[in-house]
């Protein structure tokens, strides 16, 4: 396992902790992609199958929660910034450069790795739009790759 500062491996805990909803030191399985997610880390859901299938389905404890927070290659996002803005482009129907937030949100919660609404809202605050409500992708993409 790389090793881990004080203050990350307290930053793992505390967040680990607001998880283990009956204080019995594990988090519930299903919960482990928004645990992973709230640190920053990036599971697609074939990440997690993968993990919990290796799990059994188990509840996870914090050494274990580690050993997945730690693995090696971690979870990277797949694609480059130039290829999700590619992916963007098949929806810019006139070249513009902007999406509406509603396609936005249709492609965040319909195609791909789903999001839910309230996941797709928590993205979209603060976002800047155009007078028309429309949002430049490539902004966008520059924003989250950035984060």
């Amino acid at each position: 396992m790389a090793d881990i500062s004080e203050e990350q491996l307290s930053e793992y805990r505390e967040a680990f902790s607001l998880f283990d909803k009956r204080g019995d030191g594990v988090c519930p399985p299903e919960s482990l992609g928004e645990l992973l997610r709230a640190l920053g880390q990036n599971p697609t859901q074939a990440d997690l199958q993968t993990i919990l299938d290796s799990l059994n389905n188990k509840p996870i404890d914090f050494n274990t929660f580690l050993e997945i927070l730690n693995r090696p290659g971690g979870f990277e996002l797949s694609g480059s910034v130039e290829e999700f803005i590619q992916a963007f482009q098949v929806f810019d129907k006139d070249g513009s450069g902007y999406i509406s937030a509603g396609e936005l949100r249709y492609v965040l919660t319909s195609l791909g790795e789903k999001l839910t609404e309230n996941e797709v809202d928590e993205l979209l605050k603060g976002v800047e739009t155009d007078k028309e409500g429309a949002i430049n992708y490539e902004s966008f993409v520059n924003m989250l790759m950035t984060a």
